[in-house]
């Protein structure tokens, strides 16, 4: 084998266990985490907590993902979607799989354990577990209630930031947990529509395939009404300021409109614009909920 061949091998393996850890998922995962430091206190945050912190949360989430691939190999497999992914390919195999996401688990538990402190490593292990067990072993195949139970380990990242700083659960730092696990459902459920025949081949009980897309539809849009008066919270109770304030409004407006369009329409192709949309949403409303803190700690 010629060391070109040899290089070109490596980088794709690589490629492969990357692909495992979901990188685009655990981005907004650390991002979210991330945000949940800031807003845990007025001044910056350590840095050590802020760089070893966020680096602990994201190779777990990475070690939930790549046990999410291992357990869903089979169904990934029929999937249109998720049909090439390393396991369903052969690029890898499940031992490898495993043992990367064991890695991966140590790895991150011991950073934040050393750098943070151990009530943000036990709540960290136990989202792992939330989503890895008993949300795709378990919840997945048992009820189209799945993402909604289920939603709360993907919740958890904002609520273990702030932890990770203040080596409590307050609560600020629940209502941003309350924010993602409202804004999981018509996050999920718009994709779920998308590909509705693909979890109907795979004979998963996602909520279009057991209750139809017209119900998902009513659904997706309650809980988007929903998710625009959770979202002004942080402003009633004094968490943020105008900025803030301002951001949501804009923003669950642009969600609403959409999630109107799709529960009045007959044109399922707008279930994939709100699935996009709803990861812009949220990172905005982060981005927004970081800068208004700031700006007030500035002026005051």
């Amino acid at each position: 084998m010629s060391g070109q061949t040899l290089r070109i091998g490596v980088v794709s393996q690589w490629r492969d266990y990357l692909e495992l850890t979901k990188p685009k998922v655990v981005s907004l995962i650390t991002f979210t985490a991330m945000v949940g430091m800031f807003l845990a206190r007025p001044v910056m945050v350590p840095w050590a907590v802020l760089i070893f912190g966020s680096l602990g949360i994201t190779l777990v989430a990475g070690a939930a993902a790549a046990i999410n691939h291992l357990v869903d190999q089979r169904i990934d497999a029929i999937m249109a979607r998720t049909q090439r992914r390393p396991l369903p390919t052969g690029h890898l195999d499940g031992r490898r799989a495993l043992i990367f996401a064991i890695g991966l688990c140590a790895a991150g538990s011991a950073l934040l354990v050393v750098f943070t402190n151990l009530l943000t490593a036990l709540l960290t292990f136990g989202s792992l577990i939330g989503y890895a067990v008993i949300y795709t072993m378990y919840l997945k195949r048992a009820t189209p209630q799945n993402i909604v139970i289920g939603g709360a380990a993907g919740a958890a990242p904002p609520l273990l930031g702030w932890v990770a700083v203040t080596g409590q659960i307050e609560p600020g730092a629940m209502l941003l947990f309350l924010i993602v696990f409202v804004w999981t459902p018509p996050h999920f459920w718009a994709l779920a529509i998308h590909r509705r025949d693909d979890y109907a081949k795979a004979d998963i009980p996602m909520l279009p395939v057991t209750h139809g897309i017209a119900y998902t539809r009513l659904q997706i849009l309650l809980y988007t009404l929903m998710l625009a008066a959770v979202t002004l919270l942080p402003f009633a109770i004094g968490m943020s300021g105008p900025l803030y304030l301002a951001a949501a409004v804009l923003l669950n407006f642009r969600f609403i409109w959409l999630a109107v369009g799709l529960y009045r329409g007959q044109d399922n192709r707008l279930a994939m614009p709100i699935f996009l949309y709803s990861i812009t949403y949220l990172f905005a409303l982060f981005a927004a909920l970081m800068a208004d803190h700031y700006l007030v700690s500035v002026l005051s």
